[in-house]
């Protein structure tokens, strides 16, 4: 089996589904030799000052670097909990106080985020998928909504999936969307929480999918077969090369006929 050519599945889904962000390749390492490895064989880059975890993701996903993100540079409490980086407390709860109903509902809020292990991951990269030298744990998207349904849409067919629920927290969403993801391995769809909407450069109202890293081949075989049977990556519009234009359907309207070729002088 060839090991996957991760360049080129970014290639294909940026070109295919006109994404405007580089996909997102993030890694959780657990074990020192293999964090070890990653500084010897992937460049990269570390945050001077403290920054959120959407923020080091802009790296990768507007600027094309990949980031290494320890814990000293994560500047963000509710990523510091979901990472297990730091425990529940009474802070952590009053943070949430804005979005719930009251103290207890907060508190529950809290202990309901999806979370990796106290205490265990050493850091976390993120990356343009094209950079990646191992299969990523998490492959994170910031799309439209079209593009979130084609890339939903296609994970569900490779699964053999009759229904999707995701999961969304009631804020950490950069964070605790991709946690779900590699915990669940099942595909996430979110919406930005408000730091991820500031601070995380989402103005754009772009919407969150997450994909298993070790899902991503069979999407882009799905996807890359769509467009050489049909002749284009939309599912909404078979043949078309445009991954959901903004057309009626079945309007007389805005139709398109080819004319003649100009004659040759």
């Amino acid at each position: 089996m060839h090991a996957p050519d991760f360049a080129q599945m970014q290639e294909i889904l940026m070109r295919e589904l006109r994404l405007m962000h580089y996909p997102v390749a993030i890694t959780y390492f657990f074990d020192e030799a293999k964090l070890k490895d990653f500084r010897a064989r992937q460049p990269h880059y570390s945050p001077v000052k403290p920054l959120t975890f959407c923020q080091a993701e802009i790296g990768a996903r507007m600027e094309g670097i990949t980031v290494l993100m320890e814990r000293e540079k994560l500047g963000c409490t509710n990523a510091q909990y979901v990472f297990g980086w730091k425990g529940l407390d009474e802070g952590e709860i009053k943070s949430h106080l804005k979005y719930c109903a009251d103290f207890d509902h907060s508190r529950r809020v809290v202990e309901a985020k999806p979370r990796l292990p106290e205490g265990k991951l050493l850091a976390v990269c993120a990356g343009p998928l094209a950079q990646a030298v191992a299969t990523p744990d998490v492959v994170h998207f910031y799309c439209d909504t079209m593009q979130a349904y084609h890339l939903i849409g296609d994970w569900m067919a490779t699964r053999d999936m009759k229904c999707f629920r995701p999961s969304m927290s009631v804020n950490s969403a950069a964070c605790a969307g991709n946690v779900f993801a590699f915990n669940a391995q099942q595909a996430n769809l979110f919406l930005a929480c408000s730091g991820s909407y500031n601070s995380g450069k989402t103005e754009r109202g772009e919407i969150n999918v997450a994909i298993p890293g070790e899902h991503m081949q069979a999407l882009i075989t799905r996807l890359a077969d769509r467009v050489h049977d049909k002749g284009g990556a939309a599912i909404t519009r078979p043949g078309k090369a445009f991954p959901g234009a903004d057309i009626c359907k079945n309007c007389p309207l805005i139709v398109f006929k080819k004319e003649a070729e100009p004659a040759q002088a």
